[in-house]
């Protein structure tokens, strides 16, 4: 039932999507103010990215908070001289799912692979990593298996060790198997519901027939609406 129902407020949030560069990107704008932005790659639909931010009581936006993708450069971005690097031996956290595994990488951890410890804190619904030489320690949550209301399943989780880098897997469960792969078809079948205009208006003699637009509107109405949503989209793109 809780898988139902995140999957729910997915299909009923506010959702703006277009092409670029090889990604589908949506945007979702929930009815409680917060935002996701997601990131999936064109041809194989593995998800690359995922953003979220929220208003505050007064109404003012939060910095986008990355949950899934490869995090900015320490300073990228900014020009000032008094700009102080983080070192780049330090570990580096970061999650890059799997079209089967959430999947979580730390690099800079350049100890063999019997020194980590890898497990579950049911009580406190997290992954905790250690190392036996009290070097390194961190716990994190599965975000997904809270919004799916789900359990931890030590069975799920494993880790290998190579190139100085930490990698942890655990397993996507049956039920967000499905989830993603309806979600999927939902955002393929929507195929970019802002710019299908210029879709529409091509002849493809290779198409049975027109894709339907999500409007009624005509012609030089439709290209100034979806041309605002473009816009809009973009101002709000992280």
């Amino acid at each position: 039932m809780a898988v139902t129902g995140w999957l729910e407020s997915l299909r009923a949030a506010e959702k703006t999507a277009l092409l670029q560069d090889g990604r589908r990107k949506v945007h979702y704008l929930f009815p409680d103010g917060k935002e996701m932005a997601e990131e999936y790659d064109e041809k194989t639909s593995e998800l690359l990215v995922r953003k979220w931010r929220v208003k505050s009581a007064l109404g003012a936006l939060s910095q986008w908070q990355l949950e899934v993708g490869e995090p900015a450069l320490p300073g990228a971005g900014s020009l000032g001289p008094e700009l102080i690097k983080e070192s780049n031996a330090n570990p580096i956290f970061m999650r890059k799912d799997t079209k089967t595994s959430f999947q979580w990488r730390i690099r800079n951890l350049p100890y063999p692979k019997d020194v980590y410890s890898v497990g579950v804190a049911q009580k406190e619904r997290c992954i905790v990593v250690r190392t036996t030489n009290k070097k390194y320690y961190k716990k994190f949550s599965i975000p997904d298996l809270d919004r799916y209301q789900l359990p931890l399943d030590d069975s799920l989780l494993s880790f290998a060790h190579a190139n100085c880098t930490l990698i942890i897997s655990y397993q996507k469960p049956k039920e967000i198997m499905v989830a993603e792969s309806e979600l999927q078809k939902e955002l393929k079948k929507e195929n970019l519901k802002n710019l299908d205009f210029f879709s529409s208006e091509k002849e493809d003699p290779g198409r049975a027939e027109p894709i339907q637009t999500s409007t009624a509107y005509p012609t030089r109405e439709r290209f100034s609406c979806c041309l605002s949503r473009i816009t809009a989209l973009g101002s709000k793109w992280p």
